[in-house]
């Protein structure tokens, strides 16, 4: 049988219910949070980059379950490679209120349709050698994470309650 897609961590959210709409209300079904893929701004927003990895951090399940499930239902082998990417939920001893350079909440940009990351690029790049940026958001931003890491940025996040999260970032 041959796949229009073949389903990995790395597939985009997106395009996976682009080519599998039928995975939408599976995905939704394993990973509550993403009812939110109803939301057109989100949809076009954050599905168009977030990975089934960044995915299943969000909905804190182990990327190669989400994987694996979304491979079933379009008759795909299981997939078996690889551990997912996590994030530091633990205070780290870099962190100071003192050094709080800079804040963003993107929840209204996201609203507004708006895609924060390159602001927020924008920003880091900018911090203060030992200042630390806050970012506050709808929903944990694994993409944005994933590209300050990439960056040389460390972070450390929480769940402040069900409406946001705050991520903090340092340069190493």
């Amino acid at each position: 049988m041959e796949h229009k897609l073949i389903i990995t961590p790395k597939t985009k959210v997106l395009e996976l219910i682009g080519v599998y709409p039928q995975l939408e209300q599976v995905l939704i079904d394993y990973v509550p949070v993403f009812s939110k893929l109803k939301n057109p701004v989100l949809r076009k927003t954050v599905a168009r980059i977030a990975t089934l990895q960044q995915a299943a951090s969000v909905g804190n399940v182990k990327v190669e379950d989400l994987v694996n499930r979304m491979r079933k239902e379009v008759g795909q082998d299981i997939y078996t490679e690889g551990a997912g990417t996590t994030y530091n939920t633990s205070k780290p001893s870099w962190y100071d209120d003192s050094k709080l350079f800079m804040e963003l909440d993107v929840r209204q940009m996201l609203a507004d349709g708006e895609q924060p990351v390159a602001q927020v690029i924008e920003d880091l790049k900018g911090l203060d050698g030992n200042g630390i940026y806050k970012l506050i958001a709808p929903f944990l931003p694994a993409p944005l994470i994933d590209k300050a890491t990439s960056l040389g940025f460390e972070h450390w996040l929480y769940k402040e309650n069900d409406e946001h999260y705050v991520v903090y970032f340092f340069k190493k």
